[in-house]
């Protein structure tokens, strides 16, 4: 069973943290960090996106950019605005977003569990990311941003959760993007740390990257360090455990460049050869084995046969895998949606309005509304010891950096 630990945490003082927590370096570009990040030198965007602070053009993963990362994280600390709690703890943090709440625990993992398997993945993680990360964890000695990671309920942990969020908290306010972020601590971390590593495993929802730089993180460090002896914080990483009851996937929808050589009439034939299509309104999928193309003006809504599903299979069964399968392969000639240009990606949190305004601007000419997977796919695939094809899952809110900071000694 997967261990867990409460830990010394470095985080903001309570009239900062507003300021200082920040959307994770992987969800804006460097665009759209600078602009998040203006005229507020406390953002913690400046520690885990460093680039911010260089010109345009500056190679992102040169020295000096995590040389500036540290060097903005000591001088949060050196300004104490972030602090370090005396007492070894652990932490319920509740994001509520359009009235819908989600409260998981924010402790500590070990990096074996992650090399062994109690803590199960889903998604490929790509080796440039990886290595980013990683400096980046080791430039700082901290790990800046908490891994999403998920597990099937238990009562016991629900309850101490539901009976903490009724006491005053350390941070409560809302995000410019409208979603509250409350945290507590937890004062006696004990019992929580003790329901928590009865479960048999745990799940990587968001932050691929993330784990496995913490994992490679620890174990540069174990390396380096002649008189390892197990008992050192780098041997653990920072994660939030939220309940899978509490947790909704968005969907990941796709744009595609050109319609292969077809003619819009052509596609549509192609379209009814692989399950029913319509003309909708609503361009928002009913149904599991239900997409809905924007095809010029127009939505339709493509349901392929139930029967011809197996839902035996955790990923021929899912709905990113029946696409690949039956439409962008043969209909659209895409092979790997990992490489191939003509296909994109967008996050479910944008709403089909940015897909529509995607194909309206002339340089994509279809886009596709996907259903969700679902909690229960992920975990199928992750019990099965297999690998999700490419944005399968959108988790949404996302978790703010820096408000909870755990350093490697």
């Amino acid at each position: 069973m997967p261990r867990v630990k409460a830990f010394h945490a470095l985080r903001p003082t309570p009239g900062t943290a507003a300021q200082v927590a920040s959307v994770p370096y992987d969800v804006v570009n460097r665009e759209e960090a600078v602009v998040l990040a203006e005229g507020n030198p406390l953002s913690f965007l400046h520690v885990v996106r460093p680039d911010i602070d260089f010109p345009a053009d500056t190679d992102p993963y040169s020295d000096q950019i995590y040389q500036k990362a540290a060097a903005n994280f000591r001088n949060l600390q050196d300004q104490k605005i972030l602090v370090r709690d005396q007492q070894e703890s652990v932490y319920a943090y509740r994001q509520v977003m359009n009235g819908r709440a989600q409260t998981g625990i924010v402790c500590c993992c070990h990096v074996d569990d992650y090399e062994n398997n109690l803590i199960l993945k889903h998604e490929k993680t790509r080796k440039a990311k990886e290595d980013d990360r990683t400096r980046h964890v080791t430039a700082i000695n901290a790990n800046a941003g908490p891994v999403f990671l998920t597990y099937r309920d238990v009562d016991q942990v629900n309850s101490m959760i539901a009976s903490v969020i009724k006491t005053e908290p350390l941070y409560d306010f809302v995000a410019v993007d409208g979603i509250q972020h409350t945290i507590w601590r937890i004062e006696d971390s004990e019992p929580c740390v003790k329901a928590l590593s009865a479960v048999p495993v745990f799940y990587v929802a968001d932050g691929h990257h993330r784990a496995a730089s913490a994992w490679r993180a620890g174990k540069q460090r174990r390396e380096a360090n002649p008189g390892h002896t197990g008992n050192e914080e780098y041997n653990w990483f920072l994660t939030v455990l939220f309940p899978a009851g509490e947790l909704r996937i968005l969907a990941y929808n796709r744009v595609l460049k050109d319609m292969n050589g077809l003619s819009e009439d052509a596609l549509l034939d192609r379209l009814r050869a692989v399950g029913t299509l319509e003309s909708v309104e609503n361009p928002v999928p009913p149904a599991a084995g239900s997409f809905c193309f924007l095809i010029g003006r127009q939505w339709w809504l493509l349901s392929v046969p139930p029967s011809s599903v197996d839902h035996t299979d955790a990923i021929a069964s899912l709905d990113v895998a029946i696409l690949e399968e039956r439409v962008l392969q043969p209909v659209f000639g895409i092979g790997d949606v990992r490489t191939d240009s003509r296909i994109d990606f967008v996050g479910g949190i944008r709403g089909t309005k940015e897909l529509e305004k995607l194909v309206g601007s002339g340089q994509w000419a279809v886009a596709i509304s996907m259903y969700p997977t679902s909690i229960a796919q992920l975990m199928a695939v992750s019990d099965a010891g297999q690998i999700m094809p490419p944005k399968s899952t959108w988790f949404e809110p996302k978790l703010r950096s820096g408000l909870l900071v755990h350093t490697l000694d």
